[in-house]
Order: structure tokens, then C-alpha cells, then sequence
């Protein structure tokens, strides 16, 4: 007699299976019969029942489209071909600003080249230009400074898959020898940065931080980072990220957070934001999708700017959802992040969702007259780290800004629509899935990628659709509450709104504000309207010049 454990075991295989006819996937074969049965079975898992006649009626149609399924799967779609459907996060009515105008940064005239190496390294990238301008400093050996502390440093943090020290430095005395020859690229000329190892560069590894691509070469290099290197920039390495942009565990270990080794550097820009926060890098690129430039730029201390979707093009990078994945840098201040995004700004022909606008920053604006909100609801909440989120308030009102209070509520659930991102995650990774790969990813917890994108298959089309008719409305909605503020300001992880402005594309800078009760950085986060990105620079530069949250460094690594 068998037991009920036995007979449970078995009764949830069989509607399991069956459940799975519908998407073409058996245990072991693909030839289960289609039944009004197996129907009903799979139906109760999107929620909707038929009536036996309906049920019989639609098996026909049912084995036709898994025949089509098992066409498209003949062929294999590389990450990198994007859909035919291309999101376009502009509200009704909306243009951003075409016309560019001059760049006026406002550097220093002059800085003083520091004695000690480690005070070098953590200099900002705006100070570093003008050491290097200067010839104070060359980037050969400001170069050498960085490969020095990777070297160091890079083992402890488990931040770094590919050191590039040869074409690094090679690059470095080019950038001299221009320098020397009068040719000055501009602010990026012979800066050390990182990047993201789901970035592409030719003839480097480019393993998207997960075991079954730890050996995988694309021929081609992103265009972001050709921009960067066109730009005078020295590209020094490949920083770790959470497999397959999620967290920060990948397959060689767990990125550590500078502050305290026994905590992982949160992801899924995992290496990027330890690097800059360790003083190993100036800069890096990093991506989000849900929060992956926010997250690791609050737990390693660092300023993180997560750009309108569309402004940076996205060609040459790992996709993971092809209508929310943004390309943005972190660095150590505000006004070096706008320098970076000055310079990977702009449409692409290799990347239908690039949008052309103006970034239009000018150190001769006056930031008073920005209109400044806040959502006073999130300030209300009482979690440890309110207090440093309520001083960068008052710091804003002692500068002489009057804050008005603003409500964030929408009329349809961004948890919902949050389904788009599992489904467009799961077809960018249909073969890890289909094949059996996903078993070689280090993560397999029940939330993690393997059992999100197996669950996925079971969110039908028509529920996608509907779920990306609701983002249009939250879409206006949230440009409705945007358009008559310049910007406002939130905890990072107030309420629902990183889930919203991650939806609907709003451009966003994260700001270290202070330590929390066990000693780690906590920040708070300035939002914009879309492709308003210099007032988040304007904003986060008076912000940062009148503090000095971002002038802390991880005591283990200054030095």
C-alpha cells in the first residue's frame, strides 16, 4: 500500500506534467497527448476555467501553436537580438530637449597633486582631469596606481573576473603622449574606469557572472565602451556582477561590501560599486533593471546614476529585460557621474530603444531655482536610517529651498506589472532553461533565476500584454506627478517607487547620506523627470558640496 506522502509525490508530478503540455515541455519527451483534462489542469494555474465542450473545442488549435513552439525552438536566438517590439517609456505628448548646448562643468583651475598613492586613488574623476590636464599627473602612473590596488585588493573583495593591465597601459601612454603632443580629449582623457562584466569588449571574456558563459568571447565590443576609450578613458578591468544580473554571487564566490567583508556588496553592479567604493577604479559602469546601480551603490557608499531608459544604448550588453535594462555610472560623486553619462549619451542604429536628447549640464545654472519635491509619506516611515534621510532635508532647506510635499500613488499595482521583467528574463535565457544549463548557476534558492524563469513559462501572453497596457498608464500617471517638479527626493527604498521609476523609465541618482547603526553606508535618492538628468547633477553636486558623506572611505582599504 503506498504511502500518502507517496501518492502526494506522485499526484503532483502527473499535474505538473500535464500542466506543462500546453508549453510543449514533458518529463523526458515532448508528445504528452493534449486532453480537456491536461486543460483544465493548466488552466488553474493563470486562474480560468472552460467548460468541457470550450475544452474540446480548443485542442486542436492548442496542438498547432505547440507545434509552432517547437519551430521557433529549432532556431537559437542569441542574447543579443532584441524583440521586434520595442518599449518607449515617453508619456502622451512628451519630447525631451534636442538641442545641445555647450558643456560647462566648472572645474577647478587648479588641484593639488596629493603625496600618498591611496589619496590619489580616491580622488575624484573631476579632479583627476584636471591633474592630467595639468601634466601633474600622467595617466601612466595614475594608471599603475589602480593596477597596484586591484592587485591588492581585488582577491579580498571578489570583485574582479578580468584584469586588462597590458592594453591598459598601453592605452595610458598613448593618452600621454597626446597630451604631450597638445591633443586633450576632454575630462575622460587618460582616466582609469571599470566596467560590468556583462559588457562586451572584443577579445576578452565576457562571462555575465554565471558558470555555463564563464568561458564565452563576443566578438564585438559594446558601445558604450567604445565611447569611453574614443573619449581618452583606460579601461582596467572587468568587474564581477550577481549571475545574470541578480545579487552578488557569482560563479567564483561572493563580492564582498569594502565596509564590512562579511556582507556581500549587494547587486547586481556587485564588483563596479566595491571597486570605486575600495578606491581600485574612479568609475564604472553598472546596469539596473529593478535596482541594480541603487542597491550596490547604498551598501558600498559610492553615487550611483541610473539614466532615462533609452538615453545610453544598450548594444554590446547582456539583456536581461529589453524594456527596463539601463546602462549608467557610479563613481564617487554626482558631477563625475554626469561627466560619464556626457559622453555614453546618445542614439544608437545598433539599439532600436535609444532615444536622442540633449544632456545639457552647465555648472553656470543657478540650482536654487529648481523646484524640489519630496515624497513626505517615505519620510514618515520609521526604519533605523530615517534620520540621515530627513538631513539631507534639512541640509536642502538651509541652502534655501522650499520643499513641498508630494504623494506617489497610482491607480494600477507596479507588482504586477513587475511580470514583464520575468517573462522577458526568461525568453533572454530560454535555453538555460530548455537545456538543462540553469543547473550550473551557483544560486538556486527558490527565488532565484532558475526557478523564476522556470515559473515564467506559465505567465501567459495575453497577461503580458495586459500587463504592459497597465505600464502605459503608469506611465502618464507617474509624468503627472513628475512634470511640476524639477526634482524630487526619496529614500532609496521608499514604498513602491523604485519598482515605479524603474517601470516607467524616470532617470535617478543614489547618494551616500551617512552610516547607519552597524557602521554601513545608508543614501538617499534624487529623482527626475525623463531625460532631466542634469538636474539630478546639480541637485547632487550642492548636495555633495556642502557634505562630505562621499568623502568617507572603507577604513581596511585606505591605504
Amino acid at each position: 500500500m503506498e504511502s500518502k506522502n507517496t501518492v502526494t509525490s506522485r499526484a503532483f508530478i502527473w499535474i505538473a506534467a500535464v500542466s506543462c503540455l500546453l508549453l510543449g515541455f514533458t518529463l523526458g519527451h515532448n508528445t504528452g497527448e493534449i486532453t480537456p483534462l491536461s486543460i483544465q489542469r493548466a488552466s488553474e494555474i493563470f486562474g480560468l476555467s472552460f467548460t468541457l465542450a470550450e475544452k474540446d473545442s480548443m485542442i486542436g488549435a492548442l496542438q498547432s501553436q505547440r507545434s509552432r513552439y517547437e519551430s521557433l525552438r529549432e532556431i537559437t536566438v542569441d542574447n543579443c537580438v532584441s524583440p521586434s517590439l520595442v518599449f518607449n517609456p515617453l508619456p502622451v505628448g512628451f519630447q525631451p530637449d534636442l538641442l545641445q548646448r555647450p558643456l560647462e562643468w566648472g572645474l577647478a583651475k587648479e588641484v593639488i597633486l596629493p603625496e600618498k598613492d591611496a589619496d590619489i586613488a580616491y580622488l575624484h574623476l573631476h579632479e583627476l582631469a584636471v591633474l592630467i590636464q595639468s601634466k601633474k599627473l600622467s595617466s601612466v602612473r595614475l594608471t599603475q596606481i589602480y593596477l597596484d590596488r586591484i592587485d591588492s585588493y581585488s582577491d579580498t573583495l571578489q570583485c574582479l573576473i578580468t584584469l586588462l593591465e597590458e592594453s591598459a597601459m598601453e592605452k595610458a601612454k598613448a593618452m600621454d603622449e597626446e597630451i604631450a603632443a597638445g591633443n586633450y580629449r576632454g575630462p575622460l582623457h587618460g582616466i582609469p574606469y571599470g566596467i560590468k562584466d556583462l559588457l562586451a569588449v572584443k577579445g576578452t571574456k565576457t562571462t555575465w557572472g554565471a558558470m555555463p558563459y564563464r568561458d564565452q568571447e563576443i566578438d564585438m565590443t559594446a558601445t558604450v565602451v567604445d565611447k569611453l576609450n574614443d573619449a581618452g578613458g583606460v579601461l582596467v578591468g572587468k568587474f564581477t556582477l550577481g549571475a545574470l544580473a541578480m545579487g552578488d554571487v557569482w560563479y567564483g564566490g561572493v563580492t564582498k561590501n569594502p565596509w564590512n567583508l562579511e556582507q556581500g556588496s549587494s547587486g547586481s553592479s556587485a564588483g563596479s560599486a566595491a571597486a570605486v567604493s575600495a578606491g581600485l577604479i574612479p568609475f564604472a559602469l553598472g546596469t539596473e533593471t529593478l535596482g541594480s546601480i541603487v542597491s550596490p551603490s547604498t551598501r558600498n557608499g559610492v553615487t550611483g546614476l541610473r539614466p532615462t531608459y533609452g538615453r545610453v544604448s544598450k548594444n554590446g550588453a547582456m539583456a536581461l529585460s529589453w524594456s527596463m535594462d539601463k546602462i549608467g555610472p557610479i563613481s564617487r560623486s554626482a558631477l563625475d557621474n554626469g561627466i560619464v553619462l556626457s559622453i555614453i549619451n546618445g542614439k544608437d542604429a545598433f539599439d532600436a530603444s535609444t532615444i536622442q536628447a540633449a544632456f545639457n549640464y552647465s555648472s553656470k545654472s543657478e540650482v536654487k531655482k529648481l523646484k524640489v519635491g519630496y515624497f513626505k509619506e517615505y519620510f514618515e516611515e520609521t526604519d533605523a536610517d530615517m534620520q540621515n534621510s530627513k538631513e539631507v532635508l534639512d541640509l536642502l532647506r538651509n541652502q534655501g529651498f522650499e520643499l513641498h510635499p508630494v504623494e506617489l500613488k497610482t491607480s494600477v499595482n507596479p507588482r504586477a506589472i513587475q511580470i514583464m521583467l520575468s517573462v522577458e528574463a526568461a525568453a533572454a535565457f530560454d535555453e538555460l532553461t530548455r537545456l538543462g544549463w540553469d543547473d550550473q548557476l551557483v544560486a538556486q534558492h527558490k527565488n532565484a533565476w532558475p526557478n523564476t524563469f522556470r515559473a515564467a513559462r506559465f505567465i501567459p501572453a495575453v497577461e503580458y500584454v495586459q500587463a504592459a497596457r497597465q505600464r502605459t498608464i503608469l506611465i502618464q500617471e507617474m509624468h503627472e506627478i513628475m512634470k511640476d517638479y524639477d526634482v524630487i527626493v526619496t529614500p532609496s527604498f521608499g514604498g513602491a517607487q523604485l519598482q515605479i521609476t524603474n517601470l516607467t523609465g524616470h532617470p535617478a541618482l543614489c547618494l551616500p547620506n551617512g552610516f547607519n547603526e552597524e557602521g554601513g553606508p545608508t543614501s538617499i535618492t534624487l529623482l527626475a523627470n525623463l531625460f532631466e538628468e542634469e538636474k539630478l547633477v546639480m541637485l547632487g553636486n550642492l548636495i555633495q558640496s556642502n557634505s562630505d558623506w562621499q568623502e568617507q572611505r572603507p577604513p581596511m582599504f585606505d591605504k
